[in-house]
């Protein structure tokens, strides 16, 4: 048996990367698997820009719109079930397509992440009331002394962060920075890693025609409809937070539009800087589109 393949299509928000997966998907007769952690949740379509009814008819998609806002999920809850159902599609696949820009969900499938535990409810229930009692700053305090490693290189302003290595301290008595062992995992497939990129003022330009395109999609009333569950880890994204800003009177409209294009634009240089690191990714424009291809044919394994 030869060894699978998993071409993976990765690049920042708005680069082109749904519709580019589409064709390859149809050039290599197979499916899609996902790697966005936000098009998980089957009630945020517009605000995530799922793929359209027209687009997952056309190919099958998998790990879109499997969950509700209120369920809990994490990277390793993720690598598990898209490590499940590529092994299951490579059982009559020779090549399959992730695609995604949510740089964790893509280095938890190349990579895998480390066997960090899952929070129990009453952990994780003490912690957020300790948060909203107390603060992040004595949150992080507490964490200078139960992980002064971990402190040293997490960002203090990331709550849910400094929440989660918490959370593993109390739960297991032992440190968030034991668990953290970033060993690579071997993957019994063959992976080959394409980059999207375009220049930034064309880029930027994208994003900001695609969050016009959200918000005469309906994207107000798709935020209205969650408002009362904003809280919620699955709504803390670009896109939500900035139109619950607008509904809770602290900004106006067209400002929190404003703040959707430039968070989205700040996002998409985060994209970019983490998946630069990775040697192992080609880089391509969208419009190359038979380059790509021929990049694949490549790198495929046949034997």
């Amino acid at each position: 048996m030869p060894m699978p393949n998993l071409i993976v299509l990765i690049g920042p928000t708005g680069v082109g990367k749904t519709e580019l997966s589409l064709r390859l998907a149809e050039f290599f007769d197979t499916d899609i698997v996902s790697a966005d952690s936000r098009q998980l949740y089957a009630d945020l379509k517009i605000g995530t820009a799922a793929p359209t009814s027209e687009q997952l008819s056309r190919v099958h998609h998998h790990l879109v719109g499997t969950l509700q806002i209120t369920d809990y999920y994490s990277a390793a809850c993720y690598e598990e079930d898209a490590i499940a159902i590529i092994n299951k599609l490579f059982e009559t696949k020779n090549t399959v397509i992730l695609t995604g820009g949510s740089m964790m969900y893509v280095d938890a499938v190349c990579k895998g992440i480390d066997d960090i535990p899952t929070i129990d409810e009453e952990t994780r229930k003490m912690m957020l009331e300790k948060y909203h009692e107390e603060g992040l700053e004595k949150l992080c305090a507490e964490l200078k002394l139960m992980d002064p490693e971990y402190y040293k290189v997490v960002d203090l302003k990331n709550y849910k962060r400094v929440i989660h290595a918490l959370e593993i301290c109390y739960m297991t008595g032992r440190t968030y920075t034991s668990y953290r062992t970033q060993q690579k995992k071997k993957r019994p497939f063959n992976i080959i890693k394409v980059g999207l990129t375009r220049d930034r003022e064309e880029l930027y330009d994208r994003i900001n025609r695609r969050v016009d395109i959200m918000m005469e999609d309906g994207l107000l009333e798709e935020a209205k409809t969650y408002y009362p569950h904003k809280s919620l880890n699955s709504l803390n994204t670009v896109g939500y937070k900035e139109i619950f800003n607008y509904m809770d009177g602290v900004w106006e409209l067209p400002f929190a539009i404003e703040k959707i294009k430039q968070n989205s634009r700040i996002y998409s240089r985060k994209q970019m800087t983490w998946f630069k690191r990775d040697t192992e990714i080609k880089w391509f424009h969208p419009d190359q589109e038979q380059e790509i291809v021929d990049y694949c044919n490549s790198r495929i394994v046949t034997k």
